[in-house]
């Protein structure tokens, strides 16, 4: 893991400043590496400690690994000095494979998506989006998920743990929520402002797809999760059930648009608003 200093300085030529905040294989070890769960989110935090999120390298994680993903905090996300990889420490667990993960300016509290289990059906496990205010939190996973009991390995027999901490939005299940991120800006109506845009990548083998959409969850006073609506819609083709575009993820530009990237269109998308911002 890599750390490019003051990298806005350096881009007009080749010599670009790096530090090695993290040693190859250093992360986690070499050999719970996972083809399919290898996302690595990383997000700078208001405390200045660099956040990251570690998935589980298998579909349902057997009981003989817990103990070691929780120590390195895999299926969970992990936080550490942004400069030399010091006072590393697992932040929160509990969670499958995060790819989106984001601080609320307003609260500084940390949201992020969580994908499902596989092979459950089309409708089940629901998705996440899930808050954690502080650290040690532990958010179910992996004897639950959504409203689902993971039937593998036998943890539906199991008592459920007492801590756990709940999603804050219930998504529609396999719609592969990635990246999200809070509205700053003052162009969108009022509705939006200080609430939280999510890209849903679509399903990859349910029945009948779902997904390839921007999200939008409102806020209550407390901080915590409202409303979920659909925002943007029709990059998947409902009649053939095709994708004509997978959004990824959302971002913010300076001038209160929302910028939407997509990995099958090899897209760029830009949404901006024309009227009176009321």
């Amino acid at each position: 893991m890599l750390n490019f200093p003051a990298a806005e300085f350096f881009y007009e030529g080749g010599d670009v400043a790096v530090i090695e905040t993290v040693p190859q294989g250093k992360l986690i070890p070499p050999e719970e590496e996972s083809y399919n769960h290898h996302a690595r989110t990383c997000r700078v935090g208001p405390d200045g400690m660099l956040y990251i999120t570690l998935g589980q390298p298998f579909n349902v994680p057997p009981r003989n690994k817990l103990d070691l993903f929780n120590k390195w905090g895999i299926g969970g996300i992990v936080r550490m000095n942004p400069f030399d990889g010091s006072k590393r420490e697992v932040y929160a667990t509990g969670i499958r494979n995060s790819v989106g993960l984001e601080f609320n300016p307003k609260d500084k509290t940390l949201w992020f998506t969580d994908n499902q289990t596989d092979g459950m059906g089309d409708l089940i496990p629901e998705g996440e989006i899930n808050r954690a205010t502080k650290a040690g939190q532990f958010f179910g996973y992996p004897w639950k998920q959504g409203h689902t009991r993971m039937t593998d390995e036998g943890y539906d027999k199991d008592k459920l743990p007492a801590n756990i901490t709940d999603p804050q939005v219930y998504m529609d299940a396999h719609a592969a929520d990635l990246g999200l991120a809070f509205y700053t800006g003052k162009a969108f109506p009022a509705k939006y402002r200080g609430g939280l845009f999510s890209a849903q990548h679509g399903s990859w083998n349910r029945t009948t797809p779902i997904g390839a959409r921007v999200m939008f969850t409102s806020l209550k006073a407390d901080g915590t999760a409202d409303k979920t609506e659909v925002f943007a819609e029709g990059w998947l083709d409902a009649d053939t059930g095709m994708y004509r575009g997978r959004p990824v993820d959302v971002a913010m530009m300076k001038d209160g648009s929302m910028l939407i990237s997509d990995d099958f269109a090899g897209a760029l998308y830009r949404v901006s608003y024309v009227g009176d911002g009321k």
